[in-house]
């Protein structure tokens, strides 16, 4: 805990990390050595290292269209893309580099895109029902194969290049083979009755699957172009997979000889079929109920599914865009990445040493994150959006609440694995906000829509370590205490640091104080002008903190109910508060995006932080009270890092090498070393030491000459840096006799043409031009002035000689 140690105010975080959506539809793509994934996402094409989860690059169009389909050649070397602009680019992805661009020719967008084996031929199936072949090498199209009806969605060659053919299928769901050699249609596949959705070669060369959202997969003999088999798979099949022939795949019920092939589909679990018997011999155990009905299953369909052997993994692709990794022999989950998370409702650091976040989006479903690897686990059981969590203090047991009247406590076990162990129903409307007792896992207060909050207790049989095991259906909870609390929609919940306190916020402008035992009303909390989001206890004083749509925070005294402080900055909504360095400081959000940092003693704001684009809905700082989570509609959840420490350090460090430095500049003045003096007063960046070591050479026997010397052996920049100073001097006259010494040695020295290559040279000559002349006309009307004088001092002692000439006569 952050308790040891002393106390230090923050003054800033800074962003460590940012969970950003980077898959939004469409096909993806890993890389032959399995360590990069290609997801689209809009505009953008987002590179994905496979281990980390972490974004690499992302490629994006200057003309800002949507890409519509992208391939990366087989060799992992060229990857193109092509946008509604139906223009279509070449990119050096390693570098986030586009290296050249041309015209698709299509008249409508590319649909899908292909590369042959060898990696020097791509085709382009376009939604103009035409198919173009570019050759990569001398980059020109080599073919314009017509005769397609609809969209071209898929387009595979023939693995074997000596065959020169190649496949594809569009809107009349047949299958065309294409002979690269005449660019005719040799051969038509009919047999589909849907869009065909994928194509799988086996080794020999001469047998293809397809498989069809009309529920069924075809074997067909590439030799005699006709069907060998109908395989029916009673689910709309968005892709089937050939296993390869050699490895060992006895686990998912490969039992003989012969070829075997993996479909996934609309009910978004993966099965495993022998060819030879159109059986199928293995179906994956998967965490949902998987659905049976004639009615399709969205949210666990899949979209996509595809073999990774340099890594022996399964990837599939999910329609809520998730994708899972699982092993090839077993086809048990390795890894999990979350896509796109939608709008995100709230957030909280989870697990020991919070180790994990736990998220809830606009869906029924939570996803926890590994922050480490972005590892998702995804968690089934409620039927509405989660709208709210709360975690217990030991960071592994959390409650969510739902549109779906409910409750849920959850629990991660040792093997990090998270599952359900206890749910409660009770609340007439939607739940909105949950909060878990602080000292022991004992009891969860909720609030809901219905105005009420109800207090549950857990029972000890769910915190006891005999149970950790938990395999058996969750426990069901019962409300102990049901109170109306609010004349509107209760916002939020709180409960005391020492469990014995509960507050409530309301839309109704007012937060109230319960008792925890029993409900009853203690007290309540009048002062903001419109609805409270949020409300939180201080963990170390008996104050409670309000957050309001009228664009202010307040601290409120729990004995007498009276408003302390009240915090003014925000320009909109404040969603969200939280307590931070042992309760002497506030962070807050609100619905612009900003996250402010208040200091409680002073009232002041200390530092605005700006993360997200859209309302921040969570907000959560982990024990250590060094890192702090945010949850926007957005989609993007934010890990912030307080830099207080690092930013002082480094602070120090650079007044003590300032320090350092002065010291080091008065000793070189003094040993009248003065090339080094110039050096660094100009690297300290301090026009005023400059002058002063200047005013010093000139001060010498021989001053101009050595100026001259100093000047020319200092380096361009340094030169640049003395141009920029001499400007500033040479509108003083005290000053201006060094400005015009040091420009006379530069337009000695340096040749016009490379004194133009200096920056800042045009806006310098500027200003030194006017002043200049007001030197010279000053210095024109001294000379005046002075040989005035002269003269008549020569004419005073004129007068006087011829005066004592007479005087002598």
């Amino acid at each position: 805990m952050a308790a040891a140690g002393p106390l230090r105010f923050k003054s800033n975080y800074a962003v460590s990390r940012r969970m950003e959506p980077f898959y939004t539809g469409g096909r993806v793509q890993v890389s032959r050595d399995g360590t990069a994934m290609f997801c689209p996402c809009g505009t953008r094409l987002n590179v994905i290292d496979l281990e980390t989860g972490a974004r690499l690059h992302s490629l994006e169009q200057d003309d800002q269209e949507d890409i519509t389909s992208f391939a990366l050649s087989p060799d992992d070397e060229i990857l193109v893309t092509g946008s509604r602009a139906l223009l279509l680019k070449q990119w050096n992805w390693r570098e986030n580099k586009c290296v050249r661009t041309w015209k698709a020719v299509h008249v409508a967008p590319v649909a899908s895109m292909a590369f042959d084996s060898t990696s020097t031929l791509l085709a382009s199936g376009g939604c103009d029902s035409t198919i173009k072949i570019w050759d990569m090498i001398k980059q020109y199209c080599t073919h314009n194969l017509k005769g397609s009806s609809g969209v071209v969605h898929l387009v595979e060659f023939h693995p074997d290049i000596s065959r020169l053919q190649l496949l594809s299928s569009s809107m009349d769901y047949k299958i065309r083979i294409w002979d690269l050699n005449s660019s005719k249609c040799v051969a038509v596949l009919d047999g589909h009755f849907s869009a065909v959705t994928s194509l799988a070669f086996a080794a020999d060369g001469n047998t293809l699957i397809s498989s069809g959202r009309d529920k069924i997969c075809m074997v067909w003999n590439l030799e005699t172009r006709e069907s060998k088999r109908t395989v029916p798979i009673y689910e709309s099949v968005e892709a089937a997979v050939l296993l390869p022939e050699k490895g060992d795949f006895s686990q998912l019920g490969v039992k003989k000889q012969g070829l075997h092939f993996l479909t996934a589909g609309s009910k978004g679990v993966l099965k495993i079929w022998e060819v030879a018997t159109a059986a199928c011999v293995y179906t994956q155990p998967v965490p949902f109920e998987p659905v049976e009905s004639k009615e399709e299953a969205s949210e666990h369909s899949l979209t996509q599914c595809m073999l990774v052997p340099e890594r022996n993994e399964v990837v599939t692709v999910s329609v809520e865009h998730n994708i899972v990794l699982y092993d090839a022999q077993t086809l048990q989950l390795r890894k999990q990445l979350a896509g796109y998370n939608d709008e995100v409702l709230d957030v909280k650091f989870l697990g020991p040493g919070d180790s994990h976040i736990v998220v809830a989006t606009n869906s029924p479903q939570l996803k926890v994150f590994e922050l480490a690897t972005s590892h998702c686990q995804i968690l089934y059981g409620h039927t509405e959006t989660i709208l709210a969590l709360d975690v217990f203090r030991k960071g592994l047991m959390f409650v969510s609440c739902a549109k779906d009247k409910s409750i849920r406590v959850w629990r991660m076990n040792k093997d990090r694995r998270v599952i359900c162990v206890a749910q409660g129903l009770g609340h007439a409307h939607g739940v909105g906000a949950v909060s878990c007792s602080r000292m022991k896992e004992s009891f969860v207060v909720t609030s809901s829509q219905d105005c009420t909050i109800k207090v549950w207790n857990i029972p000890e049989s769910l915190t006891s370590k005999a149970k950790a095991a938990l395999s058996s259906s969750p426990e069901t909870l019962h409300a102990q205490v049901t109170e109306r609390g609010h004349d509107k929609d209760i916002n939020s919940v709180a409960v005391s640091p020492n469990d014995k306190l509960i507050a409530t916020g309301s839309q109704d402008r007012l937060a109230k104080l319960w008792s925890c035992s029993d409900c009853s009303l203690l007290g309540v909390f009048t002062g903001h002008k419109r609805g409270i989001w949020c409300v939180q206890f201080s963990p170390v004083d008996q104050i409670l903190a309000t957050s309001s749509a009228d664009g202010t925070l307040k601290l409120w005294g729990l004995q007498d109910f009276s408003c302390l402080k009240t915090f003014e900055g925000h320009d909109a909504s404040v969603l969200k508060v939280i307590f931070v360095s042992r309760g002497t400081q506030l962070l807050s959000s609100g619905s612009d995006g900003l996250l402010k940092l208040w200091t409680i003693k002073t009232n002041e704001c200390v530092k605005t932080l700006d993360g997200h684009e859209d309302k921040i809905w969570g907000l959560h700082s982990n024990k250590q009270d060094d890192m702090v989570v945010t949850a926007s509609s957005d989609s993007s959840i934010t890990l912030w890092k307080d830099v207080t420490e690092i930013e002082q350090e480094e602070a120090q460090a650079k007044q003590e090498e300032q320090i350092m430095k002065e010291q080091e500049l008065s000793n070189l003045l003094h040993e009248k070393r003065y090339l080094k003096a110039l050096g660094l007063a100009i690297s300290l960046d301090r026009p005023h030491t400059v002058l002063t070591v200047i005013k010093a050479i000139l001060k010498e026997s021989d001053g101009r000459k050595h100026l001259e010397e100093n000047i020319v052996r200092l380096r361009k920049d340094q030169k640049e840096a003395v141009l920029a100073f001499l400007v500033t001097w040479n509108t003083n006259s005290r000053n201006c006799h060094e400005a015009q010494a040091v420009i006379e040695t530069l337009l000695k020295h340096e040749a016009p043409d490379s004194l133009l290559q200096y920056s800042g040279i045009k806006s310098a000559v500027e200003s030194l031009l006017p002043y200049t002349e007001r030197h010279f006309q000053r210095l024109s009307r001294l000379l005046q002035a002075s040989m005035f004088i002269d003269f008549m001092w020569q004419n005073m002692r004129l007068a006087d000689a011829s005066q004592q000439e007479d005087v002598t006569l």
